[in-house]
């Protein structure tokens, strides 16, 4: 049997600096993350023990960890270091990340999704 476990956060509120012109960059600003993502190994039974799966709430910290360390011009840039990073560091057999930001006044926001896989 094949079993494809997949874990999703939605809206992780993260307040980073990015944006191109570097007024932009200079305040920080809401960004919502939306990841969803598959562990490489998945048991067919985890009985019950955090450490046969992947600890969102450890994810969700390294992503506030990754979005604020520098500033960027792209959230693109953000999106793919974010899904680089993760898919290394958790194991993961692939990994989608949306970034929203609110930044233009006649939208409800813009964004961008990307999806990486691991190599094997």
């Amino acid at each position: 049997m094949s079993t494809e476990r997949i874990i999703a956060i939605r809206g992780l509120e993260i307040m980073a600096h990015v944006g191109l012109p570097e007024e932009e960059r200079a305040v920080a600003q809401r960004l919502l993350i939306d990841l969803q993502f598959a562990a490489k190994d998945q048991p067919e039974s985890l009985h019950d023990d955090i450490t046969q799966t992947i600890d969102y709430h450890a994810v969700s910290l390294r992503v506030e960890e990754i979005s604020t360390a520098c500033h960027r011009k792209l959230i693109e840039r953000l999106a793919d270091e974010l899904a680089e990073l993760l898919l290394i560091e958790f194991s993961l057999r692939w990994i989608e990340v949306t970034i929203r930001k609110f930044i233009l006044p006649q939208t409800e926001w813009v964004g961008v999704s990307v999806r990486w896989e691991s190599a094997q």
